[in-house]
């Protein structure tokens, strides 16, 4: 799971500094203030990293995809392609400790037994008159033992002695602060290519590792890194319409599509697969059809819900609900739109794997008041139950009091959640820590949160008194 990032020249932010929360973390802000900038920036990574073209530096999307964030230009901060884009990233690392060979000697088998590692990168255009003149500057990996709170770094940087060339570095530092340009470095400078795309060593650096047993830790957090990108599922503000009628052939989607458009093949993998499924902890296994529908029900849309086959071996499939204990089975078409806006997000995250980190933008979008605090109810009861991660771009007052109220009713740990508040001054991104404390009141709370409650009630009873003496007279 993602721990921390610090992100440097990306769209409004000269400088995002944010820790996120084990279970959830929730952004909140005005229009435009920045607060998707993150969201964008971590899908531009996994973008990245999906691109099988290995000579890209950043992918930046395109039209009708996941992203499409324009090129670099684009996304530099105030457009000023002289600027560096840098980022640091922090993230749990493996369960199971892997072994090398100390870099330094060649002699001392090291096991490395971690569990945070970090990543910097720095991207750069050598010509900003040039498009394909963007290039990766430098990359840096740290593993941080758990036992002794040691950083050792590998590195691809810039070699100062050679045009264009780049040196391998390694180093090890005491201190648990990750600084680059501070540790005891072994410096290999060779002829070496840069890196590639934003996280991967040229060959070349293998060869000035001296391993052992094959063991390649290079490769190691490589892999770390891709397995990173690959737990991060997103699904996005504006989901498709329900349908009468889905097709499925028996496919296994990853997910449920940016949009939702996947959320039925995504319920009939699972249930093809006959996982069972807990509402809590400890409680009893269900189907994965009987948990979306127990907590769509939990949340006050629905009474029942199923998917099954128009006809044996048709796979022509359709969605039905019904409203009340008393009321038909209609198809999803045939209710309120709510339902087939929040389905989506409940699919997702009983369907991602567990240990993943969940991207939900503006998931209370078309739904009253009391089912967002419930569907509040329920991004924590799954995340809390399936160990997940879940990032929640929001304009939602009645999710955050709810948040705030499980944590007062100790539902969940406030050292689990993080919430914080963006705006922006004179075209610069600013981020707020909101403070939730662990009765769940806000300790910080930002000017012009959610507009000022007070002032509206005061507005609204001065304008009444007004109206009525003025029918008085």
């Amino acid at each position: 799971m993602i721990r921390h990032v610090n992100l440097k020249n990306f769209k409004a932010w000269r400088e995002l500094d944010i820790e996120l929360g084990p279970r959830i973390t929730g952004l909140f802000g005005t229009n435009s203030s920045g607060k998707s900038s993150l969201i964008q920036f971590l899908l531009m990574l996994k973008e990245t990293k999906n691109n099988s073209d290995r000579n890209i530096v950043l992918d930046f999307g395109k039209s009708g995809g996941v992203i499409n964030l324009g090129g670099f230009g684009d996304v530099v901060h105030r457009n000023d392609k002289s600027l560096k884009l840098e980022w640091e990233l922090s993230w749990d690392g493996l369960e199971e400790p892997w072994i090398a060979t100390d870099p330094h000697t060649g002699e001392d088998e090291i096991r490395f037994n971690y569990k945070e590692l970090v990543i910097q990168a720095v991207v750069e255009m050598t010509n900003p008159e040039e498009s394909k003149s963007l290039k990766t500057q430098s990359i840096h990996y740290a593993i941080k033992d758990t036992a002794t709170g040691e950083m050792t770094i590998f590195g691809i940087e810039p070699n100062p002695d050679r045009d264009n060339g780049f040196q391998f570095t390694t180093g090890q530092k005491s201190e648990s602060s990750f600084d680059t340009q501070q540790h005891t470095e072994n410096i290999f400078s060779g002829e070496f290519p840069g890196p590639i795309k934003t996280h991967l060593f040229p060959f070349q650096a293998r060869s000035h590792l001296p391993l052992k047993d094959q063991i390649d830790p290079l490769s190691d957090l490589e892999a770390d890194y891709e397995k990173l990108m690959d737990r991060i599922y997103y699904l996005g503000p504006l989901r498709d319409f329900p349908h009468r009628q889905y097709n499925w052939s028996g496919g296994s989607p990853s997910d449920v599509g940016t949009r939702g458009e996947l959320t039925i093949n995504a319920i009939l993998a699972a249930s093809e697969k006959g996982n069972a499924y807990q509402m809590k902890t400890a409680s009893r296994k269900r189907s994965f059809q009987e948990v979306v529908a127990m907590r769509l029900k939990e949340m006050g849309l629905i009474h029942s819900f199923s998917v099954a086959e128009v006809a044996k071996g048709s796979n022509i499939y359709q969605a039905k609900v019904s409203v009340d204990k008393k009321s038909p089975k209609v198809l999803l078409t045939d209710v309120g739109f709510g339902v087939s806006q929040v389905l989506p997000v409940i699919v997702l995250l009983n369907h991602v794997p567990e240990g993943s980190t969940v991207i939900l933008e503006q998931p209370e979008i078309h739904l009253h008041p009391e089912v967002q605090s419930g569907l509040a109810d329920a991004i924590v009861g799954i995340a809390e139950t399936r160990d997940l991660q879940v990032i929640v771009e929001s304009h939602s007052e009645h999710l955050l009091r709810r948040l705030q109220r499980r944590v007062a009713d100790e539902t969940i740990q406030a050292d689990l959640v993080k919430l914080y508040f963006v705006s922006q001054e004179s075209g610069e991104a600013r981020l707020a820590d909101i403070g939730l404390n662990e009765y769940g009141e806000i300790e910080n709370w930002p000017e012009h949160f959610f507009g000022d409650e007070m002032e509206e009630i005061s507005e609204t009873r001065k304008a009444a008194i007004e109206r009525k003496m003025k029918v008085e007279e």
